[in-house]
């Protein structure tokens, strides 16, 4: 009978357990990722200087994030790579399960070990992101490089770059036009500007991009020096690894911003060509491309800030903050509904893991105290049902 009692316990116990679970690792990023929005497009925010006609009543629908870091055999111990992963995974699928976005950007830094890990090393990593990431039938993923995926600028070599563009079909410059909506996706580290083996020819692509826009701009003498052709001029979109130059998130980053760097951080000055692009080259893709947006992360902390351009112009820079928990106590990730003249963005935060730490304490004590009340009430309820009995009988 004592036998039968202490398995129904363990059973209590596994069922309880089991629901907590499933609503601490699985059903909060459901939850949590549900009460973010796709934006409202504001007709404030029009472009004007655009030749395609409105179609706001059909924009597209982006997600945006970066520095996933997934863990490699030498930083990272196989209990937090597991973690981290299940993390990124279910908060991954339960945004695009939701939101079902047209396309999908992840903006650097796939890898935590990419930049020196074996060539077996990296083809598990390869397999493991496409498993983690996997998007439905219908919605395009792109990925940028990052410094973490190959090394920074002087340390990249021909084979690490290669493997990564083999890989994850990213190369250095890439032009993306959809519903006349130009993203440019550039890898940040390929913008020092010295010749290099991966420098010059990101120029010579961005310099034929440039003329493309050109042309679609109506300027017809640079349409016989470009080998692509554009149907319509818009705004581009630059979709980068690192943030648009800087002095410091205090300095430049508007505020509140709760994924923000936190102090000290928030206030130190961030180096040139290893925080962020160099001024040279900012201001290069600012004068030559006057995007409209240009978003990136390597920082792990979030920012918004404005870029004053001429004829009065603005680009609005974007950086997101880590999407790995391992780096970012509140990751977020951005949803964006973008046409051709139009564009608006929303800031997707994801559950806090202390939030989620508390809440598996909370639970777990409240398990246990329900078992052993319930088994007390259990004593307790025998107890007196025996007694009564037992002065009942004749």
């Amino acid at each position: 009978m004592r036998n039968k009692k202490k398995s129904w316990i363990l059973i209590k116990f596994f069922i309880l357990l089991s629901l907590l679970f499933l609503y601490c690792e699985y059903c909060i990023y459901y939850l949590v990722i549900f009460q973010c929005k796709w934006p409202k497009l504001n007709e404030n925010n029009k472009e004007l200087n655009v030749t395609v006609q409105n179609n706001d009543d059909q924009p597209l629908k982006v997600m945006l994030l970066a520095d996933t870091h997934l863990l490699g055999p030498i930083k990272g111990h196989w209990l937090d790579k597991l973690k981290r992963e299940w993390q990124m995974n279910r908060a991954f699928q339960a945004a695009v399960t939701i939101h079902s976005p047209d396309i999908i950007f992840i903006l650097g830094d796939l890898t935590d070990e990419g930049s020196w890990c074996s060539k077996q090393e990296f083809n598990n990593y390869v397999n493991r992101f496409y498993k983690l990431f996997k998007t439905p039938e219908g919605t395009d993923l792109y990925v940028v490089a990052g410094n973490h995926d190959m090394g920074f600028h002087y340390g990249i070599t021909p084979y690490l770059n290669e493997r990564f563009v083999l890989a994850f079909s990213a190369p250095s410059v890439k032009l993306i036009s959809i519903k006349d909506i130009h993203f440019i996706l550039i890898n940040s580290m390929a913008l020092e500007g010295d010749g290099c083996f991966l420098c010059r020819p990101t120029e010579l692509q961005l310099n034929n991009i440039q003329k493309s826009l050109k042309c679609a701009k109506g300027l017809k003498e640079y349409c016989h020096q470009t080998s692509g052709h554009l149907s319509q001029y818009s705004r581009p979109i630059i979709l980068q690894h690192f943030p648009l130059y800087r002095e410091s998130d205090a300095k430049r980053c508007e505020q509140p911003d709760p994924d923000g760097a936190p102090e000290p951080i928030f206030s130190e000055v961030l180096r040139e060509r290893v925080d962020c692009l160099s001024k040279e080259s900012t201001y290069a893709l600012l004068n030559d491309f006057v995007p409209r947006l240009a978003i990136g992360g390597h920082t792990h902390h979030s920012c918004h800030r404005k870029h004053k351009l001429k004829n009065n112009l603005l680009t609005e820079e974007y950086s997101i903050s880590s999407f790995s928990w391992r780096n970012k106590e509140n990751p977020s990730f951005l949803l964006a509904k973008i046409t051709a003249n139009n564009y608006a963005i929303a800031k997707c935060h994801m559950p806090r893991e202390n939030t989620v730490n508390i809440l598996w304490i909370i639970g777990f004590i409240s398990t246990v105290a329900y078992i052993t009340l319930s088994e007390r009430n259990s004593r307790r309820r025998s107890w007196f049902y025996m007694h009564y009995f037992r002065r009942k009988k004749p």
